[in-house]
């Protein structure tokens, strides 16, 4: 296995001849790459992490990395950046892992019997868990940042604003906002444009905390969260929006979501999928279904395409928000980094470490590896009252 690991390390050699970092294994071996202090240290601890590591891929890595056999000391993401540009990824599962990865898929499909499970293994973990790097609007999605001075609030307030002008919001639309988390985008709609709303959710304690900060605000009148699945939702809407969603839906299920989505729509109506996505079809990761999202499938920009445009469906806008999501899981980062000790102390090491290489791993993939943040915006039919630039955009 070390030959294995000489191999790759020359491949991050090559892709970056400029970094330099040692690499350290469980017998006191070190390879050393590059000249000056090491920007990062890699160690190997056990023979078995650096087994799993080139058996298993990033599945066998992760899983290492949770057990405390592998540390990473250093700058952890020029690490991962290397791995996305020297093809990491492409390691494959061993013969039992693909199987067991294969059942996995099959038991987590998102049904209407088993999306509630899956949501509440990730969303149930208690609003105070998310409170500690989320900002104060309860975010969990992809912030834009007008400026390089952005706070993260600033931000996601500023994703919101650029949600309601791209579906042209007007006073007295009625709003639908599939997937609402903790009810971000029907708050800032209500309160900004004026309109009416119902988001859905299979989070309670999502539901609870929306509904709350609602009445709160004296919004109760005009929008309210339930929890429901997305596909039960009913009614006719000027306006749906889906912000993190379709990511969640599962691979079968990206047309009934976009279905869905063109019931609710009146003619004419107007709807946002905001969904982290792929230029091009790549395997979905078995840490991160295993661990953190089970049943998810990041999509491929043709597929949600082609399931919105044979549905009579037409396309008016996309837009590639990859480098704001690096940037707002950097953000995320650091708030969880300075609450670490926290989240060890109430879920123990093993998940504390879990979210600390989640964040690392997803920075950098938005930054240097294949995934891309995609909004697609489209119209129930033809719509030519609609405006013809993107003026009203970036007024």
């Amino acid at each position: 296995m070390k030959v294995a690991a000489r191999n790759a390390i020359d491949a991050m050699r090559r892709v970056d001849p400029e970094a330099s970092f040692l690499v350290r294994f469980w017998d006191g071996d070190e390879i050393v790459v590059g000249d000056g202090a090491p920007q990062f240290t890699l160690w190997m601890k056990t023979r078995e992490a650096l087994q799993r590591t080139f058996g298993d891929g990033f599945l066998g890595f992760g899983e290492c990395y949770m057990a405390g056999d592998i540390e990473i000391e250093g700058d952890a993401q020029l690490l991962f950046k290397l791995g996305h540009q020297m093809g990491f990824g492409d390691i494959s599962l061993s013969l039992k892992e693909k199987l067991r990865f294969a059942a996995a898929v099959l038991l987590n499909r998102n049904t209407r019997r088993y999306a509630p499970k899956n949501v509440t293994f990730h969303y149930n973990l208690g609003n105070d868990f998310f409170e500690l790097f989320l900002d104060p609007t309860m975010t969990y999605t992809c912030a834009y940042f007008r400026t390089p001075d952005d706070t993260l609030e600033q931000a996601q307030r500023n994703k919101y604003e650029h949600v309601c002008r791209k579906l042209v919001l007007r006073e007295g639309d009625h709003l639908a906002d599939l997937g609402c988390g903790w009810g971000g985008m029907l708050i800032y709609a209500a309160q900004n444009y004026g309109i009416t709303g119902v988001g859905v959710t299979l989070s309670q304690p999502q539901v609870e905390y929306a509904n709350r900060r609602i009445a709160e605000l004296g919004l109760q009148d005009r929008i309210e969260v339930r929890l429901s699945d997305y596909r039960d939702l009913d009614g006719s809407f000027d306006k749906v929006a889906s912000i993190g969603m379709l990511e969640h839906v599962g691979k079968g299920f990206i047309g009934t979501c976009v279905q869905k989505i063109h019931d609710l729509l009146k003619p004419g109506g107007v709807a946002l999928l905001h969904a982290i996505s792929n230029d091009t079809p790549f395997p979905d990761d078995p840490w991160t279904m295993k661990y953190l999202f089970p049943g998810t499938h990041v999509p491929v920009l043709s597929h949600m395409i082609e399931e919105i445009s044979t549905r009579q469906l037409s396309v008016l806008d996309v837009e590639n928000l990859r480098q704001h999501y690096g940037r707002t899981i950097d953000f995320w980062a650091e708030s969880y980094e300075r609450n670490y000790d926290k989240v060890r102390d109430k879920f123990g090491d093993s998940f504390a470490r879990c979210y600390r290489l989640y964040w690392i791993v997803t920075s950098t993939s938005f930054k240097y590896g294949g995934n891309r943040l995609f909004q697609i915006v489209f119209s129930r039919g033809l719509n030519n009252d609609l405006p013809w630039t993107r003026a009203h955009i970036y007024r």
